[in-house]
């Protein structure tokens, strides 16, 4: 038992780098949340307007967290080596390639909002007027975009003040972000204090507005800190990368980007295929996605934990406390998700009735959120031993892991269920949701094997 379970000293130093995470991205997923009701009060074709725009920016975020993840991979590694020098080169690797995929992402948005909206329109059993879920979707989504430069700015700081240890600023920094754009929401979205009544456009400002604050306190903190976080120092006195470094980053990273896009992409396919079950089954999916991000935040962080405490032990040349440590995390968080799940399905009925829908939508949304609760531990196992494989470096066996499978098992499987049978929504949902099994499966036999175990900057 005591391989799995760890002693007090361990927890505390867990709790000390996930907790700040878990606040952070729980904090945030509340206010996305009440953002959710807000939107849901002002009416059900907002509210999917919303939605399938979301959809469609989660690519982008998740195509900017991929170019993150492989310079993310080297300088929490670097950290732990107490090279400071090159933590500094990939800082600016990750600012170079997130701006790269910010100017195509935004370019491609813009250019086929019409087409890529109208994939998830359709007005099969619903009340919901198409046309009205179009143009709510495009306004949301034209002040959306201006909010990528900040947010992809804030995520590069972030980011890397994580992997040197630092997860508290992060955290107050998206507290006071998102208690911005709650205020902001309830006075521009309704129209109070004076302010114009401006629906979904002033859901879109008020993120906007609260993502340059972010940004903000982060760069101002880090660079008053350079004594605490010393790649600050001179961090753009130079824009250089060493060739060599340049070419190893791109290599380990580039099947995490590739894979983050493709897995985005695949998962908006899903989506999609749902969404021709009709217009409730995508309001549906909206609010379960909102609830269930909210008691997901423990096995993300977990994640993350694993990415930075197994990360600077590998980067120490600890590998056997590497090893020791991701097992203790491994089962902590499928622990704690199957606890959280639990309430969670005992909550489900409760969660839709905050929405002013229909019956059938919070039918719909109640069966989602019970689907999403019971495979919770499956996704912490599975996040986990993702991010376990990730931080040894096996970048290539996780692009096989995460979207290989999705793109040839996945969609496939969704698409001949959703186009060949009658399945009501749900129960392609749960079919769906099921076959992660075989990916925990395939997880636990490459964990186990240790082939992640590494230390990729020793000879840097």
């Amino acid at each position: 038992m005591s391989k799995f379970v760890g002693d007090r000293t361990f927890y505390r130093k867990v709790l000390t780098v996930a907790v700040p995470i878990m606040v952070q991205n729980g904090i945030s997923n509340f206010v996305s949340l009440l953002d959710n009701i807000m939107i849901g009060q002002v009416g059900t074709e907002q509210m999917s307007g919303v939605g399938i725009v979301n959809q469609l920016l989660f690519v982008l975020y998740l195509a900017l967290f991929g170019a993150m993840a492989g310079p993310g991979i080297y300088a929490a590694q670097f950290f732990g080596k107490g090279d400071h020098e090159g933590v500094r080169y990939t800082f600016r690797f990750k600012l170079y390639i997130s701006l790269a995929i910010l100017a195509v992402g935004i370019t491609a948005l813009v250019l086929y909002d019409n087409s890529l909206l109208n994939l998830y329109l359709s007005d099969i059993d619903s009340d919901q007027s198409p046309a009205l879920v179009l143009q709510y979707g495009k306004d949301y989504l034209a002040i959306m975009l201006i909010g990528m430069v900040p947010f992809a700015i804030e995520e590069v700081y972030a980011s890397t003040l994580r992997e040197c240890g630092e997860t508290r600023v992060p955290m107050v920094a998206g507290l006071v972000a998102v208690g911005v754009n709650l205020c902001l929401n309830y006075v521009l979205i309704f129209g109070k204090f004076g302010a114009p009544e401006l629906g979904v456009e002033g859901a879109a400002i008020a993120t906007v507005i609260s993502r340059f604050v972010q940004a903000g306190i982060v760069m101002f903190w880090t660079h008053l800190h350079t004594l605490r976080m010393k790649f600050a120092a001179g961090l753009y006195r130079s824009l250089r990368i060493p060739l060599h470094l340049t070419w190893k980053i791109s290599v380990k990273g580039m099947p995490l980007m590739t894979n983050e896009i493709l897995w985005s992409v695949g998962m908006a396919v899903l989506n999609q295929r749902y969404s021709s079950r009709g217009l409730d089954a995508v309001a549906g999916l909206n609010i379960s996605s909102t609830i269930t991000n909210l008691f997901n935040v423990v096995f993300i962080a977990m994640g993350s934990a694993v990415a930075i405490m197994v990360g600077q032990l590998l980067g120490a040349g600890e590998l056997e406390e590497a090893r020791d440590t991701d097992t203790k995390l491994l089962a902590f968080s499928v622990a704690s998700s199957a606890v959280l799940g639990a309430i969670l399905f005992v909550l489900a009925p409760l969660f839709p009735m905050l929405y002013d829908t229909s019956d059938s939508v919070r039918t719909l949304a109640t069966g989602f959120i019970r689907v999403g609760s019971a495979c919770m531990p499956i996704y912490a196992f599975m996040h986990a031993t993702y991010f376990t494989l990730r931080t040894g470096g096996k970048t290539f066996i996780t692009f096989l892991f995460d979207s290989v499978f999705l793109w040839c098992v996945s969609v496939p499987v969704a698409i001949v269920l959703s186009k060949y049978t009658a399945l009501p929504v749900v129960t392609l949902y749960l079919c769906m949701q099921s076959l992660d099994l075989i990916k925990c499966t395939i997880g636990f036999i490459l964990v186990k094997k240790g082939i992640w175990v590494q230390n990729l900057v020793k000879g840097e």
